[in-house]
């Protein structure tokens, strides 16, 4: 497929994007990348921060909202909370509770209902802990003028950039402050980077068997299934399993160059259930299989 086709590929929404009714809350939202994630800022708030930074202990009975799977869901939950039109920032305690996959995944429905192509991409960011780098999903989106593929991240808003003081342009972040899964991988494969200090550091994970875990979410969201980053199906491996190095660099090939791969990465996806996410899966944080539902379409 030609770089036309690729771009209308990513310029559709997916299952997890289809906006549904809620379309009728995004048209009349600004274009800009930057105007787009100030919105998304305003409505979703980190729910492992959000007492430390944000000063709001969250009820327990609202814990779950962030293994919220579709925007259309999120969006439904966000105007429960607060039924004003999107463009006005909810206070900390009316901002549905979610993680970083949550921020970059509805600026990429958002993008996606302007018409622009737009993806999310599973990685590594260099910028929370340093020398490590920490699990985090980031919005990979097309320009047009410059003919490129750019990087941001609308969950940094002025809180997080004056809490890691930040100074770079999150909305076009620079080469190296985030590693997509497959970066992260060659790195760690050529001896560039030591795999532990890839993973979640609060959590105590890390290492190679990590990042391979990572490569199998990023080729799902580049095949437009854009899963939780705990969702755990296939060829993810655990800890301790031992695991075939050469299948994640052959995977770490395609998704490293996903548009120049992308029929092959779509066949490779499609034929290989250790690749493909199924109709049920681990949610490893709720420690129980989920059933994924899926639309009939993708439409808005």
């Amino acid at each position: 497929m030609g770089s036309n086709g690729v771009l209308a590929f990513y310029g559709s929404q997916s299952p997890m994007t289809a906006l549904g009714e809620a379309s009728a809350l995004v048209d009349p939202l600004p274009n800009r990348v930057a105007d787009l994630a100030h919105v998304i800022q305003g409505l979703g708030i980190y729910d492992v921060v959000v007492r430390d930074f944000y000063g709001f202990a969250p009820p327990e009975n609202r814990l779950g909202e962030i293994h919220l799977r579709s925007i259309a869901d999120r969006l439904a939950r966000i105007i429960e909370l607060d039924d004003r039109p999107l463009p006005i920032a909810r206070d900390p305690a009316r901002r549905v509770l979610q993680r970083c996959n949550s921020f970059a995944l509805m600026l990429v429905a958002m993008l996606r209902a302007k018409g622009a192509p737009a993806r999310s991409r599973c990685g590594f960011a260099a910028y929370f802990n340093a020398p490590n780098f920490e699990d985090h999903w980031v919005c990979e989106y097309w320009d047009p003028r410059t003919r490129r593929w750019r990087l941001a991240d609308p969950q940094l808003d002025d809180v997080w950039r004056a809490r890691l003081d930040i100074r770079f342009d999150t909305i076009d972040l620079p080469q190296g402050q985030f590693l997509t899964a497959a970066e992260a991988w060659r790195q760690c494969r050529s001896g560039q980077a030591d795999p532990q200090a890839f993973g979640i550091s609060f959590a105590g994970l890390r290492g190679l068997w990590f990042v391979a875990g990572s490569l199998v979410r990023d080729m799902a969201a580049l095949n437009k299934m854009e899963m939780l980053p705990w969702d755990v199906w296939g060829a993810q491996p655990a800890p301790d399993d031992t695991f075939e190095v050469a299948f994640f660099d052959d995977l770490a090939a395609l998704t490293g160059d996903p548009d120049n791969s992308f029929a092959e990465s779509r066949r490779r996806y499609e034929e290989d259930h250790r690749l493909r996410a199924p109709s049920t899966v681990f949610n490893a944080l709720n420690r129980r299989p989920e059933t994924i539902n899926r639309p009939t379409h993708s439409g808005r």
